[in-house]
């Protein structure tokens, strides 16, 4: 598709970037004080482990690297070795830094650019896990059976260094063609036993095609992508560390988890109608989970019924408990197990708390003292942090697609009504496969959900209108 420029996309981004809800600049205290971490983080207790060969993998481009892993074959299994940047030996509780991170929760991405959670000089630099130096970090050790369960999980602070830095598409060509080395070679191996226990606990993980921006002759375009075998794998290695670090803090008495309550019946019973209007067959036996597992995404039908799957993961949260007692519910229903998000604190604000808990735990210590004062706030500033994030993404979208379609209001397209408003069912989103648009359709009579519908584009301007189809 031809990218969409021009001075109204231009000017809608960065009224978008610089809205007064939004962080701006790093204030002059919180950036002295980043560049003075970065000179000295503080360190204690860091064992050596930079004969380690850990490796990352990231989108393509990315510096804020807050992961590495190193992946062995055992006697009897594996060993998972997990290094998340170690946040905390750089944010001083109660500082300048510390306050501005609470400020943002999490890092925004736009087209045009990003606002960190951190200054660069931190979250590109001192504290990511760029390859050839060393950084303070959390190591996780995680030994898995030979069909992969954890049977033994280990945490301390460690020094490491990373010796290969790749993205999603390198490293699934060196599985592909045989030329990776074991580290890197068993995260297919690794990944498929974890996804076959996925399976046998009832989880699911959604395949769904993203709608991307990509830069496009110095503008930009739309793009549905599945993602690569290779990131569902890395996504286990993840999930595989939430769910160990869940059941630390599940231990220890003490922690904050990212939950979902299972989807009511209703949610479900909408979602067969939606493979029934798409064709797509669904036993009454069969779980939902192994219906979307037998889905192929590079299918339009298929494509939309999976987008309209993620409707029944609307409601996570982040949930604290203290004092020994699971909150109800613990389980988060897609991962259909105890999870927390401690993998990424480089991007968002908890999992830097996630890791001190869990590590004080370990350490069969008591968790530190900024860590419990804060724990009581972290749930609404996270929900919040979220939301603003999603209204970014979601804004950044609309932006583009108005600008794509601007010159073709009266066009018609072909797509599929993937969601309908309970309270206003002649109002919903079309999935359109050419171009890659996912927008608000309005009718004058119920909309038709998961079906094949054909809409007129009715308005498309940047920054003044979203894109807005109604039916043919």
């Amino acid at each position: 598709m031809t990218g969409a420029a021009g001075t109204p996309l231009r000017e809608a981004l960065h009224a978008l970037r610089t809205d007064a809800a939004l962080p701006g600049d790093f204030p002059a205290e919180v950036l002295a004080e980043a560049h003075d971490a970065a000179r000295g983080p503080e360190l204690g207790g860091h064992r050596d482990a930079t004969d380690i060969p850990f490796l990352t993998i990231d989108p393509s481009g990315a510096m804020d690297l807050d992961q590495a892993m190193h992946l062995e074959r055992r006697a009897h299994g594996y060993r998972v070795r997990y290094a998340i940047a170690d946040v905390a030996a750089f944010v001083r509780p109660g500082g300048a830094l510390d306050a501005e991170a609470h400020r943002r929760v999490t890092t925004l991405y736009f087209p045009d650019g990003r606002i960190p959670l951190h200054p660069e000089v931190l979250s590109e630099d001192a504290a990511s896990l760029l390859p050839g130096r060393v950084r303070p970090a959390a190591l996780w050790e995680i030994d898995l059976d030979p069909e992969g369960r954890a049977v033994a999980t280990r945490l301390g602070r460690a020094l490491v260094r990373s010796r290969a830095r790749l993205d999603y598409a390198d490293a699934q060509r060196r599985i592909d063609a045989g030329t990776a080395e074991e580290p890197l070679a068993l995260l297919r191996d690794i990944g498929t036993l974890r996804e076959e226990q996925e399976v046998a606990r009832g989880g699911i993980s959604l395949n769904v095609p993203e709608q991307e921006i990509t830069a496009h002759d110095g503008g930009y375009g739309l793009a549905y992508r599945a993602p690569l075998p290779a990131e569902g794998w890395n996504a286990q290695i993840s999930l595989l560390t939430g769910m160990a670090a869940a059941r630390v803090m599940a231990d220890s008495g003490t922690g904050i988890l990212r939950t979902l309550p299972v989807a009511p019946d209703g949610a479900v019973a909408r979602l067969r109608r939606s493979a029934e209007a798409l064709r797509i067959e669904w036993p009454h036996h069969v779980p939902y989970a192994e219906v979307v597992r037998s889905l192929d995404p590079g299918r339009a039908d298929h494509a939309a019924f999976l987008q309209e799957c993620t409707t029944l993961l609307r409601g996570a949260g982040y949930t604290v408990f203290d004092g020994g007692d699971l909150p109800v519910p613990a389980v988060h229903a897609a991962v259909a197990d105890l999870y927390t998000h401690c993998t990424a604190p480089l991007r968002r604000l908890v999992d830097r708390y996630a890791a001190e808990l869990c590590l004080a735990a370990c350490e069969d210590r008591d968790p530190p003292e900024w860590v419990l004062a804060a724990l009581p706030a972290l749930p609404k500033e996270m929900a919040e942090g979220t939301r603003r994030a999603n209204t970014v993404e979601r804004e950044s979208v609309d932006l583009v697609e108005a600008a794509l379609l601007a010159d073709r209001v009266g066009a018609v397209f072909d797509g599929y009504v993937v969601d309908v408003r309970d309270d206003a069912p002649d109002t919903g989103t079309v999935h359109i496969d050419d171009p890659a648009i996912v927008a608000r359709v309005e009718g004058d009579a119920p909309l038709p959900l998961g079906e094949r519908l054909r809409v007129r584009l009715a308005e498309a301007s940047p920054g003044t209108a979203k894109a807005l189809f109604r039916p043919v």
